[in-house]
């Protein structure tokens, strides 16, 4: 695979591998082992963008990804994310980017990691309590540091991107960017352009829509994050999968599948996007990775983008409590 550029300098595989879902948010996680094995045939196959985040577990995740890439760390990106504040039993308890936050987090997941360097930290959302310029502020020391390569951002709208960026170059924003959710193609894309700053989209397959595997009849049990998401109760579904349907018509034609047509039709839109599905599976990942090697043409890309024109997608992405942490300013 030809790698990609996000920022000036970080390359990376044109397809990451979202990390959240080997823990949590998907139904019961598979054994910690098949996890780590996993991970280590990712990189085999020609992954080295892992995206994993202090909140996912909290903390196991980063503990897998830790254990899985350290005898081949030479040979991946590692990028994670502060932002969340916690209990005191661990658990999630709101946002937070004060200063202190940010740098124990950074050391908590150094630790975890099994590794003295983070390449990509992300804020993983914006605080609307701490101005963004003591966060990017924070972030240039522990660059400085030498404990951080290089900052990142989640979900975060283009006047906060720009004050950031004023302060320490952002080398990534990460957001939901797919066939089923274009809002970045609005305003974000255009800053990203504009600043040289790489975009990497997580659900870029709908959380698994643009797979062809949900139908109608689907149901999410016991923690799958989409038994709580709009997007997904059966009205809503049954709606939805009309973009599936439109999507598969063109895969079908192609001879693909229609998650590599999705993706090649992000990996189409910028040459500095780098989408990271997620997958515990090592045949869902080489279909992923095999999006990297599909060419669509210009007539290919305007079916694809008319379809998702043609679809006035129903539910939001998130329930209100989540939605309400996503920077649109």
């Amino acid at each position: 695979m030809n790698p990609r550029t996000l920022g000036t300098d970080l390359s990376v595989s044109p397809i990451g591998l979202g990390c959240m879902g080997i823990s949590q948010s998907f139904g019961p996680s598979p054994d910690r082992a098949g996890m780590v094995a996993f991970l280590r045939q990712a990189v085999d196959e020609g992954v080295t963008l892992f995206d994993t985040a202090e909140v996912y577990g909290p903390f196991a995740n980063e503990e897998i990804v830790g254990e899985a890439l350290e005898p081949v760390r030479d040979r991946v990106i590692i990028a994670t994310k502060f932002g969340f504040a916690f209990d005191e039993y661990g658990n999630q308890d709101g946002v937070t980017s004060r200063p202190e936050r940010i740098r124990a987090a950074v050391d908590g997941s150094l630790r975890r990691l099994r590794t003295d360097v983070i390449d990509l930290l992300y804020q993983h959302r914006v605080d609307p309590d701490v101005p963004i310029e003591d966060v990017a502020g924070t972030v240039k020391e522990l660059i400085e540091a030498g404990k951080v390569r290089h900052f990142g951002m989640s979900e975060a709208g283009p006047t906060t991107i720009r004050r950031a960026h004023a302060v320490q170059p952002v080398t990534a924003l990460q957001s939901e960017y797919s066939l089923f959710w274009r809002e970045p193609e609005q305003s974000v894309l255009p800053t990203l352009e504009e600043l040289g700053i790489g975009f990497v989209p997580f659900s870029p397959l709908g959380r698994g829509l643009l797979t062809g595997q949900v139908t109608a009849s689907s149901t999410f049990g016991e923690g799958d994050i989409r038994a709580n998401l709009p997007r997904f109760t059966p009205e809503a579904l049954a709606h939805n999968l009309e973009l599936v349907e439109k999507v598969t018509a063109i895969a079908d034609r192609l001879s693909a599948a229609p998650g590599q047509v999705a993706l090649a039709w992000l990996l189409a839109q910028r040459p500095w996007i780098v989408p990271i599905p997620g997958t515990r599976r090592l045949e869902r990942l080489q279909e992923n990775l095999s999006a990297a090697e599909l060419e669509l043409n210009s007539e290919d890309v305007d079916q694809l983008t008319a379809a998702s024109d043609s679809i006035n997608v129903r539910g939001d992405r998130y329930p209100a409590s989540m939605q309400a942490m996503v920077d649109r300013s």
